[in-house]
């Protein structure tokens, strides 16, 4: 059979262009796309994964449901699903209205019909929604504080880069479509920096490796902010006529004390003037965030002190510069299909703290929630509570593909499409390609899309002739602004990728999207009082994206043993561990049994967990973080959870 051109829809800021060949029941490979003018035939490690995942025989095929009390699943039919989850619905806003019905939508679906979920929502009447993010919104949020509106440049623009700078972002791993970038850029001899507290796979491949503290991130942009003033370098042309603010940021930063800003980001001096350097000397430099510097509560003063030093530089709004974090993936749509302008939420909880919203949420009370395309109870910090508050809900619906770690506390589990089994349109938050997603085989076993699912309980509900239309007309809705700028149909986005009407610059007229038009520096920064005791929990605990896996999106037997935990050689040897050693990680959330492994590349205050798996697995990282919330954007501060090493 041909190839049917897909595109990845996983949370991954790739969205890489894939070919999957079928058998006519189930695909059999999958393979980069040569023709994707983005990722040019590349993909991670993990799409292998991806196929193995939607053939594997654990894989949920038939509705499910568990008697109140017992931990054993029984194959229902799908009307008595629907059936059963309709009165449910029904009964919960009956008795304590539509607030006391939770809608949670992870972030492991991101295709246009998707917002058919949340219009579901609205035409019930509203209901608990969610606000704040397990990842990205910190950064967004954090950078419209200088810019007004966040607008990254093309990725094809940082070719034009004499220097790039990789702050907190490892694509080697992430994001593989930026590797050919890098390789470019060293080629022609331009410099590479890395800025990561983490060895990491992307840090081999650059000039310098600048292992800042953990959260230190603002007092080392800072820092080289000071360099730049000192050498008169800045660019005061830029500063005076298009920002706001420069006055009092030069006198901040001339405030602040070299000792001080050197303790709190633990870079050598030579590091700092390196950095300040290749962002004058070196322009024009181009600053790539990565979303590990988000997990701050504070990350916003990082956020800030870094595009203040690529504005101080002069490498705002011209090829090849920048700050870049991320695009708007829902930016192609229409929102309105969503239905939330009419009906929005009654209410929100707050997602990096869905464990205390649940359980602390009263007038009324959560008792129902319909949790898709998430497992909160693997990837949401403190784990153990979020548990708990799931097992208090009266009733859960889990649409997904595996009894993982949510799944097995549901009453009701509805088996999923993957990306290979459905028809549909895909945006990325790290391009500017919206990418199609076509079906390359059908669905296995009774899986449905959720969208499906909710055009029959829309049905039984009373309101399905709002709901129930064609996918393409749908999909038409959806992408209406994006088919008329582009002059495209919904065709046209099944076929090929097609890039949306983005600049490759932005703010190259100088102009930005704030009250006066400007540019701001930022004023004020101040020193974060310590959120845990560094005597009692010595390591600060960062929890990246391994090579091979996607947050919890991994077949459940390839888990096996201990998860690594890495740290330098020398804490080990001070704590009696050693390499291959078992050990009880703790914090002040849980604990959580783990194998040494010991690099002497880390810093020595400085322990590393791969981020997801299975809790039931015995790969929880997020059984030790704290679920503490970012002071801009509502982010998750994963990466200020600190811990010990016990023995066992």
């Amino acid at each position: 059979m041909p190839s049917v051109v897909t595109t990845c829809t996983r949370d991954c800021p790739c969205s890489c262009g894939l070919l999957a060949e079928s058998d006519g029941q189930r695909v059999t490979a999958i393979r980069g796309n040569p023709g994707h003018p983005y990722t040019r035939g590349l993909h991670c490690n993990k799409v292998p994964r991806f196929l193995a995942r939607s053939n594997h025989p654990e894989r949920v095929l038939h509705p499910l449901r568990r008697a109140p009390g017992s931990t054993a699943f029984t194959r229902v039919t799908w009307e008595q699903a629907l059936d059963e989850l309709a009165d449910r619905l029904g009964e919960a806003a009956a008795r304590d209205g539509n607030a006391s019905i939770l809608h949670y939508q992870g972030f492991g679906e991101r295709t246009a019909l998707k917002l058919l979920n949340m219009r579901f929502w609205s035409e019930f009447g509203g209901v608990t929604g969610l606000t704040g993010t397990l990842c990205g919104g910190t950064g967004q949020a954090s950078m419209e504080l200088c810019v007004g509106s966040r607008v990254s440049h093309d990725p094809d623009d940082h070719r034009n880069a004499q220097t790039l700078v990789l702050w907190g972002r490892n694509p080697a791993v992430t994001a593989v479509g930026l590797v050919p970038v890098i390789q470019e850029i060293r080629k022609k001899g331009g410099k590479v920096i890395v800025i990561d507290p983490l060895p990491t796979q992307t840090a081999e491949m650059a000039g310098l490796h600048i292992p800042v503290r953990p959260g230190g991130d603002a007092w080392l942009a800072l820092a080289a902010a000071r360099v730049v003033l000192e050498r008169g370098l800045a660019d005061e042309r830029f500063a005076r006529g298009n920002a706001e603010g420069f006055e009092a940021f030069r006198k901040m930063v001339e405030g602040l004390s070299t000792v001080e800003c050197a303790a709190l980001s633990d870079v050598r001096p030579g590091h700092v003037r390196a950095l300040a350097e290749a962002m004058t000397e070196g322009a024009p430099a181009a600053v790539l965030l990565g979303w590990g510097l988000h997990r701050h509560v504070h990350a916003h003063q990082a956020i800030q002190a870094i595009m203040c030093l690529s504005a101080l530089t002069g490498n705002m709004g011209v090829p090849g510069g920048g700050v870049s974090q991320g695009f708007e993936e829902y930016g192609p749509y229409d929102w309105s299909v969503s239905g939330e302008d009419v009906h929005p939420p009654l209410r929100r909880l707050l997602m990096p703290r869905i464990g205390h919203e649940i359980l602390a949420a009263d007038a009324p009370r959560v008792t129902t929630a319909l949790v898709s395309a998430g497992n909160p109870a693997t990837m949401a910090p403190n784990s153990a509570l979020v548990a708990r508050a799931l097992e208090s809900l009266d009733f859960l619906c889990v649409m997904g593909h595996f009894l993982d770690d949510t799944a097995r506390r549901a009453h009701l589990v509805l088996p999923a499409t993957t990306f290979l089994e459905i028809e549909d349109v895909v945006a990325s938050y790290g391009h500017n390609w919206i990418g199609p997603v076509n079906r390359a085989a059908p669905p296995r076993g009774e899986a449905r899309p959720n969208h499906e699912v909710y055009f029959d309980l829309a049905d039984r509900l009373g309101f399905g002739e709002r709901m129930r239309r064609p996918d393409r007309e749908w999909l038409s809705a959806i992408l209406a602004p994006t088919l008329k700028s582009l002059h495209a149909t919904v065709e046209d986005c099944l076929a090929r990728p097609l890039r949306l009407d983005a600049p490759m610059v932005p703010y190259a007229d100088g102009v930005y999207p704030t009250p006066s038009g400007r540019f701001r520096f930022m004023t004020a920064v101040e020193t974060p009082a310590p959120l845990c005791d560094a005597r009692e929990y010595p390591l600060t605990l960062l929890t990246t994206s391994p090579r091979d896996w996607l947050c919890s999106e991994l077949p459940p037997p390839e888990l096996e043993g201990l998860p690594p935990l890495t740290l330098h050689p020398d804490e080990a040897k001070g704590m009696g561990l050693a390499d291959g050693d078992e050990a009880l990680a703790v914090s002040e959330a849980g604990s959580l049994r783990v194998r040494i492994v010991t690099d002497e590349r880390m810093r020595p205050d400085t322990a590393h967990l791969p981020r997801g798996g299975w809790n039931s697995k015995g790969f929880g990282a997020n059984e030790l973080t704290l679920d503490m919330v970012s002071a801009v954007g509502n982010g998750t501060a994963y990466y200020d959870t600190r811990i010990r090493l016990e023995k066992p």
